[in-house]
């Protein structure tokens, strides 16, 4: 691992911020019933120092593992620095886990304390906690008996020294979203913090006038590098936000300069727009140069967005469709591309070189490669340690001379733009012995607005088929004749376009118009919302024979 000893930990900014700019805001924390907390500098360091001495009061060994299961909130952070600065390591838990799924992590990580923080479905998950675990609750967590935040806060002295933890050092086990299986634990080094917090803020020019809104899950890398190490490592103000149904309030409370988000937001915002003006008429009053300004402006501070100087997307990609529609109203989507096993440090668009259907260039000190076998290969400066506890699976997930092997399948252009063509897991064979790459397909075919996720199925048939999603909009819409007569010819067009541009054994037989929602909950989908491909393959594989027979185009299940 090259460590990069000349950036400062996230500790050590800490401890410079708490001396520099005491009295300045760092966080923005919704207490409910349109109220907020405020957290300063000095505020966040004597909590964070008070916190800390209480964990090593508990006596636990050296460098042991602590959990923190709770949605994005001030004291998610605090804690996480809590934890380092009593020399122990953090294990974040995602918030919408099962009871089975949080003990399975809790158990392998060796976990001796727990932080239980704000949380909506704390009845599904309590059941995997011991009742020996040593909780401890936020001022925003469900009902519970644990000793909360605030009563240690108050009783306990602040640490008095402040100290440092090397940069070789495992700061956090960031388990996977088990899209595959059971999640395995990232071992994330402080090293990788430094490294991403410092390329974030190079690459995008981030400086401490910056605002971001903190809502994708702190327990993803993504959200850590993104946020939590970058506003340390600049020191930005960052909000967090309230819930599902305040966000467009905590958006515009926040008024992000920097914004990231993923797909299916950026659609919900689309959609959210043109409930309220029909597409034909947006376009007609963006080519009018009176109005073209006024209504990007309005469009955009609706959405809380109006200051956004940097607006990017990661975890899945982008339509055209999408990219065009934001870039009319004047915000060029960036995309990006990483994985827990690099601390999401690996890949960026960078304005103006920009390419639709690619993820971006390498950030700085990232080299990439594409192995004989197609498959993209990285090394970083932020590449994991390893997986705990499975050494086996370590040394499966590197080549021989020390490249990341990403398992995703890739091109790269003349400029060194990325393009990813599928996953090498994910391939599939048909009855005719043909290899087919599903996620180009689906790409395509989320583009239409109506369907929200899309899965290219089929192994073993003699072509393949495609399982569409409604979105949220239209799936209360599925039983209306009408409804169903339009979608059916736009699923049809689409078909066909698809059909006319990939190879004969790639050629999509049929679609499937699904009735589940797939979601986290039914376990279709993974906290970071990807799809669990053999959940779904299970769970409709009974239903192919008769589909295939039926010699339809489309089929509504």
């Amino acid at each position: 691992m090259e460590l990069h000893t000349h950036i400062p930990t996230p500790l050590q900014r800490l401890y410079h911020w708490e001396k520099s700019r005491p009295s300045d805001v760092y966080m923005t924390q919704p207490m409910g019933e349109g109220l907020c907390e405020e957290f300063t500098w000095a505020r966040t360091a004597q909590e964070v120092r008070r916190m800390a001495n209480y964990l090593k009061s508990l006596d636990l060994p050296e460098k042991s593992k602590i959990g923190i299961l709770s949605k994005n909130c001030a004291h998610w952070i605090m804690s996480d620095l809590a934890i380092w600065m009593a020399g122990h390591i953090s294990v974040p838990l995602y918030p919408t886990l099962h009871a089975d799924s949080v003990k399975q992590i809790l158990d392998h990580s060796e976990t001796k304390v727990l932080f239980v923080g704000k949380l909506d479905d704390w009845d599904t998950m309590k059941d995997g906690v011991s009742s020996e675990m040593h909780c401890i609750s936020y001022p925003l967590s469900p009902p519970n008996d644990f000793i909360g935040w605030n009563e240690i806060v108050e009783k306990t002295s602040p640490m008095k020294e402040s100290p440092e933890r090397s940069h070789e050092e495992l700061a956090t086990i960031i388990y996977t979203s088990g899209s595959t299986g059971m999640p395995k634990g990232v071992m994330t080094s402080f090293n990788s913090f430094c490294v991403g917090a410092e390329g974030a803020v190079k690459e995008l020019n981030i400086s401490r006038e910056d605002r971001m809104l903190s809502y994708l899950p702190l327990s993803h890398v993504f959200e850590r590098f993104c946020v939590e190490s970058t506003s340390l490592q600049i020191g930005f103000h960052v909000y967090f936000a309230e819930a599902l149904d305040t966000f467009v309030q905590d958006l515009q409370r926040a008024r992000p300069t920097v914004f990231i988000s993923v797909p299916r937001l950026w659609t919900k915002f689309q959609a959210g727009v043109l409930a309220k003006m029909p597409e034909k008429k947006l376009n007609r009053m963006l080519k009018i140069p009176l109005l073209n300004k006024v209504v990007k402006k309005k469009v955009l501070t609706a959405l809380g967005l109006q200051h956004a100087r940097i607006a990017g997307s990661g975890s899945a990609p982008l339509s055209q469709d999408i990219l065009n529609w934001y870039r009319n109203l004047g915000l060029e989507l960036l995309e990006g591309y990483g994985m827990s096993e690099n601390f999401a440090y690996s890949h960026i668009t960078k304005p103006g070189r920009t390419r639709v259907g690619y993820v971006g260039e390498p950030m700085p000190g990232v080299e990439q490669r594409i192995s004989g076998e197609g498959e993209v290969q990285i090394k970083s400066p932020a590449n994991m340690m390893g997986y705990y506890k499975d050494e086996e699976k370590t040394a499966e997930a590197f080549s021989d001379d020390g490249w990341l092997k990403t398992g995703d399948r890739g091109e790269i252009d003349e400029m060194g733009r990325l393009k990813l063509t599928g996953r090498t897991k994910e391939l599939f064979k048909t009855s005719k012995g043909k290899y087919v790459a599903p996620a180009p397909i689906e790409n395509r075919v989320v583009s239409l607005s109506r369907i929200d996720m899309a899965c290219v199925a089929g192994a073993d048939y003699p072509q393949p088929c495609c399982l569409v999603m409604l979105s949220e909009d239209a799936y209360p819409k599925r039983s209306d004749p009408e409804f169903q007569k339009d979608l059916e010819a736009e699923l049809m067009t689409k078909l066909n376009d698809i059909n006319a541009s990939v190879d004969p054994h790639e050629q999509l037989q049929f679609m499937v118009v699904v009735k589940d929602q797939w979601t986290i909950e039914n376990e279709f989908l993974t906290p970071t919302m990807k799809m669990k491909r053999n959940v779904i393959e299970d769970t409709y594989n009974p239903l192919m024979e008769e589909w295939y027979a039926a010699r339809k185009k489309v089929i509504w299940q």
